[in-house]
């Protein structure tokens, strides 16, 4: 005699394919919501195929697990009683994004809706300290990110760190980053064990790709047509890297390495780059090289412990002023910039080329420059159809693409927040 549960064969596969089911559509309806903004229920339901009764539960489950809220009265709708639209709410769980940069270490936790929780940038030279200390540091800011969250009764729903350099994509592991001379860094390891292996995910992802996917978010609120779904983001601090944007979709390569678009070998034999050799693109536009060009020495803003902020302030006080020194070494730069950036464009065709970092910071000299370059190189006529926009987030990229890429399970597994 065979023993069972009582269940009709197969039934718990039933039971498993409606759980998977019911957790896709949850997905569904939550990023709908995400993308096309607040939305009465009748509307989801019109828009996603959805019958109105599934809608109902589905938003109703949302609501309980405060990713969703209801809110004004849907205006729109000219006949019967008005229905509530439901928005985003989310501010009970939080994605953390952090980064190790050159000259400093960064932390920002955003809430779903995109609200930031916490967020702090301090200036540090990374490239003077070992790995160890460095990890240290950053695992104490990261601890206020999550003290933070946590004080507001919310839940960390992962960390995702930026460093930039090689990150293994099957592993997440850091191979290499030459500005900061790391060499076969455990990050994921070291900083899970830093921070108590904590229960939410933990990973690690080059700063340039985190940079991009930030960006082409950016630029997706920007114009609602979204109709740049062919981006090259090119973010320049000590380091440059960059982050390609194809079809909508990030391109990471074969091992998750691209995107080291600094290392491209356009520049004559000169000045020795970090990750050693010579002739690479970074060391005639990275802001080493801007600096060189426009200031003595012994200049303050070259002192790697002043905030990046304040150091360019400075060169842009300098460059409204009028000071050649100043201007010349921008117009210099940015003719450099262009050089390698006609050589994406000749290569990727991208609708759009923005600028971060540094690069969007001292923009107003550095676009003119660039352009004319990018006309003058590109194959294509007028430089095949590239726009140069700058971004606006600043030295904030990063982080926010990592706390976008920890929140992203929640909106692809709703279920991961608890009722």
């Amino acid at each position: 005699m065979t023993l069972t549960d009582g269940r009709r064969p197969g039934s718990r596969g039933v039971a498993a394919d409606h759980v998977s089911l019911r957790r896709n559509n949850l997905s569904v309806v939550l990023r709908h919501v995400r993308d096309l903004g607040p939305r009465s229920r009748a509307r989801i339901a019109d828009e996603t195929g959805l019958n109105k009764a599934t809608v109902s539960s589905l938003v109703a489950e949302l609501v309980e697990r405060g990713l969703l809220r209801e809110g004004s009265a849907d205006s729109s709708r000219a006949l019967g009683r008005p229905g509530l639209l439901v928005e985003l709410d989310g501010s009970g769980v939080c994605g953390v994004g952090a980064e190790i940069n050159v000259d400093y270490l960064a932390v920002a936790a955003l809430d779903l809706a995109g609200g930031v929780v916490f967020e702090k940038r301090v200036p540090i030279d990374v490239a003077d300290l070992d790995p160890a200390t460095t990890l240290d540091d950053l695992a104490e800011l990261i601890q206020e990110a999550v003290a933070a969250v946590t004080a507001k009764g919310g839940q960390v729903a992962g960390v995702t760190l930026a460093v930039p350099g090689l990150v293994e994509g099957a592993t997440g592991e850091l191979r290499l980053a030459p500005n900061l001379g790391w060499v076969e860094v455990s990050v994921t390891q070291e900083m899970r064990a830093r921070l108590g292996e904590p229960s939410y995910p933990l990973h690690v992802d080059n700063e340039a790709n985190l940079a991009t996917l930030a960006a082409y978010a950016e630029l997706g609120r920007a114009e609602e047509s979204n109709s740049a779904h062919d981006l090259v983001l090119l973010t320049g601090a000590v380091g440059v890297g960059g982050g390609v944007v194809a079809g909508g979709h990030l391109l990471r390569g074969g091992h998750g390495y691209s995107g080291e678009v600094g290392h491209m070998p356009v520049a004559p034999p000169g000045r020795t780059c970090g990750c050693g050799r010579t002739g690479c693109w970074e060391t005639v536009v990275g802001l080493s090289a801007l600096l060189h060009k426009a200031t003595d020495k012994d200049d303050p803003v070259r002192d790697p412990s002043l905030d990046v902020e304040r150091r360019l302030a400075e060169i842009t006080r300098r460059a409204e002023a009028g000071d050649s020194r100043t201007l010349d070494a921008l117009k210099d730069v940015g003719g450099w910039l262009g050089v390698g950036g006609a050589i994406l464009v000749n290569v990727l065709n991208p609708d759009v080329l923005v600028l971060g970092g540094y690069f969007a910071v001292l923009g107003p000299w550095l676009q003119e420059p660039l352009e004319k370059a990018i006309r003058d190189r590109a194959i294509a006529p007028d430089g095949g159809g590239c726009r140069v926009v700058r971004s606006e987030l600043g030295f904030t990229a990063a982080v926010r693409g990592g706390a976008q890429i920890s929140l992203d399970q929640v909106f692809v597994d709703p279920t991961l927040v608890g009722r």
